[in-house]
């Protein structure tokens, strides 16, 4: 039995995602005995930038974060960009924070957390882009391949995401933590 085993990872995305940034982490968490949902703005099937398709699971108007173990955020710049103006998908991200739940983001997926309000006193990366826009929202933005701030496991790029998915995987499988003060 894996160590996923009975957890349910959300994935928050629409059109234009990553293709890799979706798949890889899918397939990390799921081959670690997790369930993965594909939750989105929109509804049917939606398209990577790279022509990827994906089946909806649930539309994140009807989405509760109560009843996931974790979150992943695949970026691409169409997808990161959209999806943070959905205020359904941005209630729903903040939702993971105020549970202390683990949250999986990778290159552009991070700029939804600017509009959650969820940054302040944390460590992250991301595609370099948003780099100022995850400054002005609180966070303190590193140069690495992976970092982990209290269940907030962040990467930059489609290179990254060996190092992305193994400390993906620890942090579910860790589960809830406490946010500490700032």
């Amino acid at each position: 039995m894996s160590h996923l085993t009975g957890k349910t990872v959300a994935f928050l995305a629409t059109h234009g995602f990553e293709d890799s940034e979706l798949t890889s982490p899918w397939r990390a968490v799921t081959e670690h005995g997790a369930r993965a949902v594909l939750v989105s703005s929109e509804n049917g099937t939606i398209t990577g930038k790279n022509g990827h398709e994906a089946t909806v699971d649930e539309s994140v108007g009807e989405a509760d974060a109560s009843r996931f173990d974790a979150l992943v955020l695949p970026g691409g710049v169409a997808n990161g960009d959209k999806i943070r103006m959905d205020a359904d998908a941005v209630r729903f991200t903040r939702a993971f924070f105020e549970q202390g739940k683990p949250v999986g983001v990778i290159c552009h997926g991070g700029w939804i957390l600017t509009d959650a309000d969820v940054l302040r006193g944390r460590t992250m990366t991301s595609y370099p882009s948003l780099k100022t826009d995850l400054r002005n929202a609180g966070a303190t933005w590193v140069d690495e391949e992976v970092v982990t701030d209290q269940g907030l496991v962040s990467s930059r790029v489609p290179d990254d995401l060996p190092a992305f998915n193994a400390k993906l995987v620890e942090e579910i499988a860790e589960g809830v933590h406490e946010r500490q003060s700032a």
